[in-house]
């Protein structure tokens, strides 16, 4: 009998803290949405706001779009890649690995009091000089610096490095500090995977395309091939793999 009392408590404990987690979860959500929303600078209706474009010093469009329906949902789009084999007419897909981009804040951050107000955060300045923060969704990791500056990883779109650019920016602001609106956002550097399918005979390539490759199998087992226009680096292994970087935009790749 006491065995029975027992059990069916803990059952009850267990089912009132699974409905106190959900009505976190669903306050925290419908408190931070509209937030969030009222966060990202539009101009004219809301409604018929088209993505924001902002020209990098290359040329390239960067930044941020405004779209409320997709603007700060996740999203798969663009990790994957095709592209087509122009010699054997064969589609082959590129799986985006990494995006590291940059932002500038501009204004200056006391890293502590954003490691002790903030979650999932990390500050150890004996051993590095900037905050590690992560996101949940999209999964995330920012390096904080004192200066205002950031460093977003671990995103496999460019959609997704906007959005958590975003969000980082939206956590900044909520700590206390006044970042500007227009955050300097570029894509530094994208990693890519792909597979042939087939092996590859590197000494054969070396012998071919030997201005533009370096080979050292003691030192690393794949090739170095270095593009000039993209300027992209591929590195070839005999199994046909390849990965792809350098790259600062998805039509690189």
């Amino acid at each position: 009998r006491l065995h029975f009392e027992a059990r069916s408590t803990v059952t009850k404990i267990l089912k009132a803290l699974l409905n106190i987690g959900r009505h976190t979860s669903e306050s925290f959500q419908s408190r931070i949405s509209p937030t969030m929303s009222a966060s990202v600078p539009t101009t004219g209706d809301a409604s018929t706001a088209g993505p924001e474009k902002n020209n990098n010093a290359d040329g390239s469009q960067a930044l941020i779009a405004t779209d409320p329906k997709n603007s700060h949902a996740p999203s798969l789009a663009g990790s994957v890649i095709e592209c087509r084999d122009e010699v054997g007419d064969r589609t082959m897909l590129i799986r985006i690995q990494n995006i590291a981009s940059t932002a500038n804040l501009g204004v200056r951050l006391d890293l502590k009091k954003i490691a002790l107000k903030c979650r999932n955060t990390e500050f150890n300045p004996r051993r590095f000089g900037a905050v590690i923060m992560r996101l949940r969704e999209p999964r995330a990791t920012a390096l904080i610096f004192a200066s205002g500056k950031i460093c977003v990883t671990g995103v496999k779109s460019t959609h997704n490095a906007t959005l958590a650019c975003k969000k980082f920016h939206y956590i900044i602001e909520r700590v206390g500090f006044k970042p500007k609106e227009f955050m300097d956002f570029k894509v530094q550097n994208i990693v890519g995977t792909t597979d042939l399918g087939f092996p590859i005979r590197l000494e054969g390539l070396l012998y071919a395309h030997s201005v533009f490759c370096s080979y050292e199998p003691e030192l690393f087992p794949g090739l170095i091939y270095r593009l000039v226009k993209p300027r992209v680096v591929f590195l070839i292994f005999v199994s046909g793999k390849i990965v792809i970087t350098g790259a600062k935009k998805e039509s690189d790749l």
